[in-house]
């Protein structure tokens, strides 16, 4: 018997921002190479216990043929001998979710579905692990990403596996988002863990990161726009963290010179060089800051 894999996870939709994702730990290396599948538009997958990483590929293709969820994993199962030691969470992109726990998966196993989630989970502490991912999805606002990585922070809490932490990940992919940013796919966030003494910490930590850098590139396309005052806007609120990135908060001086912000501008350029030093020169030959150029040589 191969070594069992305690693992909690949640997939869910939002509806509103046409979003849907995966987030993931376990006691297990690499866990977000294996559990999550996700796929703008039609839904997001989690196979785990004796998980087969192939059934998150066909899953979904069994709702983009229009399949419900529970119908979706009733198919992938159908001629698995070994069913009975699977757990699969399924959502659609319009909301509609379903879990399935095999009767022989690793105690504490079960699952929780509600409109836009499932969340499931094997060799855990206890029930309370679902019970508390499902309330924290369900009472934590903002964006998917930071739901999802909510419902993983309060699982742990609970106890989370049963075996302990090791890695951790979250995917989110958005309808129009390929042709709405300058990358050109729909996902918008694939963080990975693969080893850590506590990779749900450092998964939020990156997520931090990561809003920053999702801010830079709305911000990006309205800049190629000409929008220069709304592309300062999208990046204005994370430029206020102590710890924002210098890339960010150059990029944001550059938005705001084009627009007219002379203070605002200078104040943020002046920040980005006193963290990297780097951007003094980088600033000296940038035609964004033409219109401060005679103010940059005194910063």
């Amino acid at each position: 018997m191969s070594a069992p894999r305690g693992t909690f996870s949640i997939v869910a939709s939002d509806l509103e921002a046409g979003e849907v994702g995966c987030a993931v730990q376990s006691r297990y290396f690499s866990v977000g190479s294996v559990v999550p599948w996700v796929r703008a538009g039609v839904g997001a997958v989690a196979t785990q216990a004796s998980g087969v990483a192939a059934y998150g590929v066909q899953a979904l293709a069994e709702l983009e043929t229009g399949a419900a969820p529970e119908e979706a994993i009733g198919r992938v199962l159908a001629a698995d001998d070994g069913r009975e030691r699977r757990q699969l969470g399924v959502v659609t992109a319009a909301g509609d979710a379903a879990s399935f726990t095999g009767a022989e998966c690793l105690a504490w196993a079960g699952h929780r579905t509600g409109s836009g989630y499932a969340v499931q989970g094997n060799i855990l502490a206890g029930e309370d692990v679902v019970l508390a991912m499902e309330h924290a999805f369900e009472e934590t606002v903002g964006p998917l990403v930071h739901r999802l990585v909510a419902a993983l922070e309060a699982g742990q809490a609970a106890g989370g596996d049963a075996r302990g932490q090791q890695s951790a990940a979250v995917i989110v992919e958005r309808a129009g988002a390929a042709a709405s940013t300058t990358e050109g796919i729909d996902r918008v966030c694939d963080l990975r863990v693969e080893d850590h003494a506590a990779p749900i910490s450092e998964l939020r930590r990156l997520v931090g990161i990561w809003s920053g850098w999702d801010a830079m590139r709305r911000a990006n396309v309205l800049y190629e726009r000409g929008a220069y005052a709304e592309a300062a806007d999208a990046v204005g609120a994370a430029a206020e963290a102590s710890d924002a990135d210098p890339v960010l908060l150059y990029n944001l001086a550059c938005y705001e010179s084009l627009a007219g912000r002379r203070d605002a501008a200078l104040a943020h350029l002046r920040r980005a060089i006193d963290a990297d030093a780097s951007y003094r020169g980088l600033a000296a030959g940038d035609a964004d800051f033409d219109a401060i150029r005679a103010d940059i040589s005194a910063l």
